[in-house]
């Protein structure tokens, strides 16, 4: 089946997102994330890491051009729901990247790409069954994997909190660690 706008709403639907998450910027998104192009089949979606401006430039591959300014409603509305599910990956070259890095990227999950280049062939049920059985796992496998590369910071009243990983935060964590006299208490 060639991949569309309509048949990327309709796998992220059958995906179990909301009407939010299967709006027409959504299903634009997940054909840029798989590098498809008008014509191309599910079957050929691939999985290169790209950023969010390179998202907008692939949107228009399919006759959509997004303003520059539409980049933070991608990320925070459209992204963020797909990292959140399980079916994106956030930096997976480099979980540690600070993430106001420039060089921040997404890519398909393996799970999902498996699903992406089924869809619309004779298999995809199986394989969509498959991957919503296995989900829970992937996400919080993915979740525990990303915890993992947070900062532990002891706050001078005895609280424990995280921060995303970056060199900021390690500043920060210094910052607090030893200008507020946590220092002997690690978390």
């Amino acid at each position: 089946m060639p991949a569309s706008i309509e048949a990327a709403r309709e796998l992220l639907v059958a995906l179990n997102f909301t009407a939010e998450q299967s709006n027409e910027r959504a299903g634009l998104v997940l054909l840029a994330l798989a590098d498809l192009y008008p014509g191309d089949n599910w079957s050929d979606a691939g999985n290169d890491t790209v950023g969010v401006t390179p998202i907008l430039d692939r949107a228009k591959r399919w006759g959509t051009a997004w303003a520059p300014n539409t980049r933070e409603t991608v990320r925070r509305f459209t992204l963020h729901q797909f990292v959140a599910a399980g079916m994106v990956e956030y930096n997976s070259d480099n979980p540690q990247r600070p993430v106001n890095s420039p060089k921040a990227n997404y890519r398909l999950s393996p799970a999902a790409l498996e699903v992406v280049r089924a869809w619309g062939s004779v298999d995809a049920n199986d394989v969509l069954d498959t991957y919503l059985i296995e989900l829970p796992g992937q996400v919080a496998t993915y979740a525990a994997s990303r915890e993992l590369n947070r900062i532990p910071v002891r706050m001078p009243d005895g609280r424990a909190i995280s921060l995303s990983p970056g060199g900021q935060n390690e500043l920060l964590r210094a910052m607090v660690e030893e200008f507020c006299g946590s220092s002997q208490s690690r978390v």
